[in-house]
């Protein structure tokens, strides 16, 4: 076990059980629209695109639960949504009688800047609560909590991750937790919404056996009919077949079918290569106008940023800013340099030019971001030691060209959509 924080009572003995957590967030767009929204919160309510009038193409994103008793579904054609659940005339304005009310409900179109931000608030929860995390998507992770819990309370600590994300973030998860990555997974989804099920090492068969094959972590609708037309209807079905007809049917992932009916999944927890970013994010009780709080709220977060990178062993080329105005408009801006640097100061005097534009705006949320990074094992840089030659070229301190045309400085407003990763 190792020196870090761990929940009291937890001993140091060894123990050769991973402990894994999958967290999954539930309806997680949806949930996002209902934190700028509550009215929005027990109605039904659909997140896409393409339902607007004129639109002839589109898909649902996302179905909150009250709107998937109607028999909407994520990735459904938006005809076929609207259909099932016909839009709300109140969206537009004033009331709608009961009938109307209970057959209706609410479309709202996908705001990916937003929900990146909220699940950035999320990941940085999560790495606060274990040591590896992969994040798999912008709402759903795993966690290897192997050193900073034990079985006997797990299910205490998954549930402070859980009511964490609730209380700091606001938007709902179900935890999963299990030895294996493949049965963490299958029990996050065991007990939605805001579900929490442990699976310890001696119950994995018991747990898994009962389970319709639909459920096996990578089984979809055309496998899983494959497999009932072999005979096979739950996992214990599975795990008790001859594997041999399974690696027939379906090559190598048939012997990793059989493995995983049976609860044997030896893969880690290991994030997906080196980050990209490192990013830290801090929002205000109420929007905020005045300038100081802003730039000294500036000034906190580029100096955790900055040491980041250093504890991480990271250069960076660019650095950017986030502000996020009422109601929830998410602005960004960058700044690229000459090469590759270390330097807090320059962090921070970057982030409050950047920041300049907003500083008599209402803010709500503020972000400070370092980019375009390399891990080294070299001495690290600092501005000052990237000068330039007669010639324009940038040299290092030693004198060794960089570059025969270094990159100008430029703002620039961040353009496409970024991962869970980016700004965190």
């Amino acid at each position: 076990m190792s020196d870090g924080p761990r929940l009291p009572g937890v001993d140091d003995e060894d123990d050769e059980e991973r402990i894994v957590c999958h967290v999954d967030a539930d309806c997680f767009y949806a949930s996002c629209e209902r934190l700028r929204e509550p009215e929005l919160r027990g109605e039904p309510l659909v997140v896409g695109m393409g339902y607007e009038e004129g639109d002839t193409i589109g898909a649902v994103a996302t179905a909150s639960y009250e709107a998937r008793e109607f028999g909407v579904e994520s990735a459904q054609a938006i005809s076929t949504a609207l259909e099932r659940l016909p839009r709300r005339a109140a969206d537009e304005a004033g009331e709608v009688d009961e009938i109307e009310r209970e057959e209706t409900g609410h479309y709202r179109p996908v705001d990916m800047d937003y929900y990146e931000s909220v699940a950035a608030d999320v990941r940085e929860i999560l790495h606060d609560c274990a040591d590896v995390v992969r994040e798999v998507s912008i709402d759903e992770a795993y966690l290897d909590v192997t050193e900073r819990t034990a079985w006997e309370v797990a299910d205490g600590f998954a549930r402070h991750v859980r009511d964490r994300i609730r209380r700091e973030v606001g938007v709902t998860v179900s935890v999963g937790v299990a030895p294996t990555m493949s049965t963490a997974k299958i029990a996050s989804d065991f007990d939605k919404p805001d579900g929490l099920t442990v699976v310890e090492p001696g119950d994995i068969r018991e747990f898994l056996a009962p389970l319709a094959v639909d459920l096996l972590h990578g089984v979809g609708p055309v496998t899983a009919r494959e497999l009932r037309e072999m005979g096979l209807e739950t996992a214990g079905d599975v795990a008790a077949a001859d594997p041999e007809p399974l690696v027939e049917a379906f090559g190598e992932r048939g012997r990793e079918l059989y493995d995983r009916a049976r609860g044997e999944d030896d893969r880690r927890v290991e994030p997906k290569g080196d980050p990209k970013s490192f990013s830290r994010e801090s929002a205000f009780a109420e929007p905020v106008e005045a300038p100081d709080p802003k730039y000294e709220l500036i000034e906190t977060l580029a100096g955790a940023v900055a040491d980041r990178a250093q504890r991480e062993g990271a250069l960076y080329r660019t650095i950017g800013v986030k502000a996020v105005t009422p109601p929830y408009d998410v602005n960004t801006r960058e700044r690229s340099l000459p090469g590759p640097i270390d330097d807090p100061d320059l962090v921070d005097r970057i982030a409050r030019d950047l920041f300049t534009e907003f500083e008599t705006d209402p803010v709500r949320k503020l972000g400070v971001r370092v980019a375009n990074l390399e891990f080294v094992a070299a001495d690290q840089a600092s501005l000052e030691s990237w000068e330039r030659s007669e010639d324009g070229s940038a040299t290092d301190s030693a004198g060794q060209s960089t570059e025969a045309e270094p990159e100008p400085i430029r703002d620039d407003r961040s353009a496409g959509q970024s991962s869970l990763a980016d700004f965190s």
